[in-house]
């Protein structure tokens, strides 16, 4: 289904996105049923003083984040803030020349735009991390009234965004949601002895309706994964867990309010704002803000085009890394390592300490996807689109049964503002995945 007839592309960006949530979780493992493989490396040397920044080779350092992406830069910033006598001469080495890894914001002719993920879910740690990296004015939120969308049979159709909309959204027919509710109460096939997939577990406890037209398209549009592959209890452990500590969903949500309210409160942080309802945050000048805050708090800690060669075990039980910078080769000695790398590229610095280790990062999988940015007139969306003449809401998913490539599209200029010139629609759509792995054959035209 098409929501308009001329466009005007802004951009078309090939990402390789691990499986997993910032919103479409960039964790490489959503896809396998096997427990992550953790390397922690550490020694007892003694710490001494970073030589200053022009002569760092042979520099002892508490710990090394290697890859300046979000995950490393969040590291990094809590070491720094949190925990600074755990680690005081902290380095974060990029390879690039840039911080941010996948996040890519592009600000150009009055749009702003994503080329990677498009928004985060506004967690406490999350917020905490905004807040401390001095961006609490430049945070904006989606509105959580915002309708989201499954297109189904030709036409979109709202997601119930609460238990009273259950009875009467048309996604899905009455003897399916039927199923869903009498599976949600326990009235189902029990468990099987081993770990179940996505697909296994929604169809056994909610019938093959909500699969289908629920959790496929999501599974799909946020990890990029395929369900029969991606483990339930990795992708969606909360859920998971509701049926093991219950009996089944309905008993386990029961149990896990009791638990909670038995729970010992514990303080919220008052500097952090309170989301009204389920939504996604972003900042005012897009996510890219985040890691740019974050390294310029972090300043001469944070090294870029430092690409790491090799990395070795000393005798004293720390660690010496080689990398090629700007200046020539560079080798720097730390008590610990943190890798926020992508696994492939950890497997192959790894393999001369533990070829366990290498072999394990080489197996995950990450799924190619396409971020595709397209403008809009808005007078050429559809009126059936339009809620009180606006193209309201979050976006849309689309089941891989309904013959469209694409895996969703977000409203970006709705979701959040001054994303689009007026008068223009801004929507991000991605295409790809684990079950479009044909995207990699696709020739890029302008």
């Amino acid at each position: 289904m098409s929501m308009a007839n001329s466009s005007t592309s802004i951009s078309v960006t090939l990402t390789y996105l691990p499986n997993c949530h910032l919103r479409r979780s960039f964790l490489p493992n959503s896809n396998s049923k096997s427990k992550p493989t953790r390397i922690r490396c550490e020694s007892t040397i003694s710490p001494a003083r970073l030589s200053t920044q022009s002569n760092l080779d042979g520099a002892l350092a508490d710990a090394v984040v290697v890859g300046g992406g979000i995950s490393g830069l969040c590291i990094a910033q809590a070491l720094a803030t949190k925990h600074p006598n755990a680690a005081p001469n902290l380095i974060l080495t990029e390879a690039t020349d840039r911080v941010g890894g996948n996040i890519t914001t592009i600000e150009r002719d009055g749009y702003l735009w994503e080329e990677g993920p498009n928004s985060f879910q506004p967690s406490d740690p999350m917020l905490t991390m905004a807040v401390d990296s001095g961006l609490k004015e430049e945070l904006v939120l989606g509105d959580p009234t915002a309708p989201r969308f499954v297109l189904w049979n030709g036409k979109l159709r709202p997601v119930p965004s609460s238990p009273k909309d259950l009875p009467f959204f048309d996604l899905m027919s009455i003897p399916g949601k039927l199923r869903a509710g009498f599976g949600a109460l326990g009235i189902r096939p029990p468990p099987p002895g081993h770990e179940e997939s996505v697909e296994e577990f929604v169809r056994r406890n909610l019938g093959d309706e909500v699969f289908e037209r629920l959790i496929e398209p999501f599974c799909s549009g946020v990890y990029a994964g395929d369900p029969s592959k991606l483990s339930m209890k990795a992708a969606f452990g909360k859920v998971w867990k509701l049926e093991q500590i219950g009996g089944s969903i309905i008993g386990g949500t029961f149990k896990a309010i009791q638990e909670r309210n038995q729970a010992p409160k514990t303080p919220r942080d008052p500097r952090l704002p309170k989301p009204k309802g389920q939504t996604v945050g972003s900042f005012r000048k897009g996510l890219a803000m985040l890691p740019n805050a974050i390294s310029s708090r972090l300043g001469s800690k944070v090294k870029l085009s430092w690409k790491l060669s090799s990395i070795s075990k000393l005798d004293n039980g720390g660690y010496s890394l080689t990398y090629e910078t700007p200046e020539g080769l560079v080798t720097l000695q730390t008590k610990s390592v943190i890798f926020t790398v992508p696994s492939h590229v950890a497997s192959s610095l790894l393999r001369p300490l533990s070829d366990v280790a290498a072999d394990s990062l080489a197996k995950f999988y990450y799924p190619p996807v396409a971020a595709v940015s397209i403008s809009y007139p808005k007078d050429a969306i559809r009126p059936e689109c339009l809620i009180d003449g606006e193209l309201k809401g979050f976006g849309q998913l689309i089941p891989r049964s309904q013959g469209v490539e694409t895996l969703g599209t977000i409203y970006s200029s709705s979701l959040f503002p001054n994303r689009a010139p007026s008068g223009r629609i801004l929507l991000l759509n991605y295409i790809g995945g684990a079950t479009n792995t044909g995207i990699l054959s696709k020739v890029r035209t302008v």
